[in-house]
């Protein structure tokens, strides 16, 4: 059995949604469709989700909401005429206008709500409502009590659809994920029906190697594990909310990124087993870094010194991202976002506590990941430097754990791209990738 997912895009409108209805009747293992609410139709056009939490602010401002609930309900219209699907919209948004005092993940889930209703009349499949399955407690997934209710419910039926993003909580009010959060009901629904595979429609053919806001044209991943995929998505690179990779990680379920518009493109698995044959499997990166830059003689013989100094962080809410240190000195590399309103009592306390003889913040620094099998090879390392180096680019730090997964290269900002680029086009589009 499959568990496929469709994103906005795929279902922007009726057009979308027959291409999404042809592909799960090509196979008939797809017996669980998850949904979004409608996407974007072209670049200027406004997500279903995003008129929904419009029209909730309206209501909080005490303005006309109802005028942006009759965009909504224009959308829907247009697509249940268009696939000839006998679904009461007007009925729908009146709902909707009747309960927005409900709150905002309420209005905000009516879009995968709707969008699951119209799929499933148009498939001829049944339909499950995610608040009966999908549960929270306390602000947090009840992944027990999630699981077997989409179990025990899923079980009795053959073929439904199921819209994603949403659940209920202990009072049985509506509670979202965060945005993207359908491919996490897309997961949960793959664990709790034991699924051979997850398969995530989007509007890609798969994981890119490298971003392409950066490099042109990279070229898609075949296959990547799970293990490696985190090394990469925590960098940004990746078409999957970030938490509905564990529940299909813990079940050993792998995941399939493929194009609604290309059906014939075979995409990305992502599965268990590590890519042993590409040196370099992908390249990311983002900008946004500072740079805490502590020194004290004997530093090293302090014992303590490094906890201290990471309680401190810790303190003030800042979670850091590295920390290379030498025998004198120590960098604690954290998101410059973090420092925007603490920076001074921060520098403040750490003197105060810590009477280091030399204390200053770097900022803009970004950080540049490179994925791959290649770093159990003598002298790999070495040849993913040189190419930085013949770009002319400074490496300002290095980072590499014993996983032999990744190496992490720090430099400045305005030489982000050009780094991005020439391990790219040195590591990967050369053929050595």
């Amino acid at each position: 059995m499959k568990t496929v997912k469709f994103g906005g895009t795929s279902l922007a409108d009726a057009r979308q949604i027959r291409k999404a209805a042809q592909i799960v009747r090509a196979d008939e293992e797809r017996c669980y469709v998850v949904v979004s609410a409608p996407g974007k139709r072209q670049r200027l056009d406004v997500k279903v989700t995003d008129l929904l939490y419009r029209a909730y602010d309206e209501y909080l401002a005490q303005k006309d909401y109802r005028q942006v609930l009759v965009r909504v309900g224009d959308r829907f219209n247009a697509i249940a005429d268009e696939l000839n699907v006998e679904i009461d919209v007007a009925k729908e948004i009146e709902t909707i206008a009747q309960n927005i005092e409900a709150g905002r993940d309420y209005i905000a889930s009516r879009g995968e709500y709707l969008s699951a209703k119209i799929f499933a009349s148009y498939l001829g499949y049944g339909f499950v409502d995610a608040k009966d399955c999908v549960f929270f407690e306390r602000g947090r997934l009840n992944e027990e009590k999630t699981y077997d209710a989409i179990n025990t419910i899923l079980s009795r039926l053959d073929r439904v659809v199921i819209p994603g993003f949403y659940g209920s909580d202990e009072t049985g009010r509506i509670r979202t994920f965060s945005r993207g959060g359908s491919d996490i009901t897309g997961s949960l629904v793959a664990r709790a029906m034991r699924c051979d595979v997850y398969e995530n429609w989007t509007d890609v053919n798969g994981l890119l190697c490298a971003d392409p806001r950066v490099v042109d044209d990279p070229i898609t991943m075949d296959y990547v594990s799970y293990d490696e995929l985190r090394e990469l998505s925590y960098m940004g690179a990746s078409v999957l909310h970030e938490d509905a990779v564990f529940p299909c990680r813990q079940a050993g379920i792998p995941i399939h990124i493929r194009n609604t518009d290309h059906p014939e493109i075979q995409g990305t698995i992502i599965g268990h087993e590590k890519q042993k044959q590409k040196m370099v499997l992908g390249i990311a990166g983002k900008k946004g870094f500072s740079n805490i830059q502590i020194e004290k003689s004997l530093m090293n013989s302090e014992i303590g010194f490094g906890a201290r100094v990471l309680g401190i962080l810790a303190d003030h809410h800042i979670s850091y991202e590295h920390a290379p240190t030498s025998v004198d000195t120590m960098s604690v590399l954290v998101t410059s976002d973090q420092l925007k309103h603490d920076r001074d009592r921060l520098i403040d306390e750490i003197k105060d506590k810590l009477s280091p003889d030399f204390i200053a913040i770097e900022d803009g620094l970004a950080l540049v990941a490179v994925v791959g099998a290649g770093f159990g090879s003598v002298g790999f390392a070495a040849s993913l430097l040189r190419e930085v180096a013949q770009a002319g680019v400074n490496v300002r730090c290095i980072v590499a754990g014993f996983s032999g997964m990744s190496l992490i290269i720090g430099v400045n900002e305005d030489e982000f791209e050009l780094c991005m680029r020439s391990l790219y086009d040195g590591m990967i589009h050369k053929g050595q990738g």
